[in-house]
């Protein structure tokens, strides 16, 4: 069922940045459509990954991909959802899995490169226009790192960890799996911390602080952690398991 624009929850933020030059432009035009989750109708793990698949995990808001990417080539036998509505993002994601950059000469039919599965899909919109089209108990991982923190008090109400989204990531995780949240906001992690203290349908599994402030065993790093480590910034991982 398509939504109407009014039917549509308002969303802050940027969908599209600097100029996005040729090949990543054509990697959106040509490439990303092979991604693309189906339009309509409930998610089905045959029909999205039907070379069968042991574990999907979802990346909400997965930036400029690497993290993504990361998971997808450590995992070949996983499936792999992104949510991210930043083009230039996108875009950057399809270079990583094809190779392709600026500069290279485009191949007549874009593919990934041959040490890659096919196990990345792609939802190229608002992550809360998806939720409904998600099965109950569907996702064994999914991730939220960095989001925007929206520090200011008047903007509390835009931050992604909220109960009615968690309302949501508790219904479509399963039973065991992991909800990761990463930040190197002092605001939000004090958020988090709370918001997510108070659903009892989340344990956090640390038991001490280096479980919280280490980067996880499987973790991938990105541009961004790597710029707030360098600007003094330490982030926190933050693993619940869904009850």
């Amino acid at each position: 069922m398509l939504l109407t624009t009014s039917d549509k929850p308002k969303f802050f933020g940027r969908r599209k940045g600097r100029i996005i030059r040729k090949a990543k432009t054509t990697l959106l035009e040509s490439f990303l459509p092979k991604l693309r989750l189906p339009t309509d109708g409930k998610l089905s793990k045959e029909d999205i990954f039907p070379q069968g698949v042991q574990k999907i995990c979802l990346e909400i808001g997965f930036g400029d991909g690497q993290h993504l990417a990361g998971q997808a080539l450590n995992h070949p036998d996983w499936g792999f959802i992104g949510a991210e509505v930043f083009q230039n993002g996108i875009a950057n994601l399809c270079s990583l899995l094809t190779g392709i950059k600026e500069g290279n000469e485009l191949p007549e039919n874009i593919c990934l490169l041959p040490e890659r599965q096919d196990n990345v899909r792609i939802f190229d919109d608002d992550i809360r226009l998806l939720f409904a089209r998600i099965p109950d108990a569907f996702l064994d991982r999914i991730y939220l790192l960095f989001p925007d923190p929206w520090p200011k008090k008047r903007h509390a109400g835009r931050r992604f960890v909220n109960p009615e989204n968690l309302q949501e990531i508790a219904r479509i995780l399963k039973p065991g799996g992991i909800f990761r949240i990463a930040t190197d906001h002092k605001v939000y992690k004090a958020w988090t911390l709370r918001q997510m203290s108070q659903d009892n349908r989340f344990r956090w599994t640390a038991r001490c602080g280096n479980d919280w402030k280490h980067e996880p065993q499987d973790w991938v790093r990105t541009k961004y952690q790597m710029k707030a480590l360098r600007e003094g910034r330490r982030p926190v991982f933050l693993d619940y398991e869904r009850i």
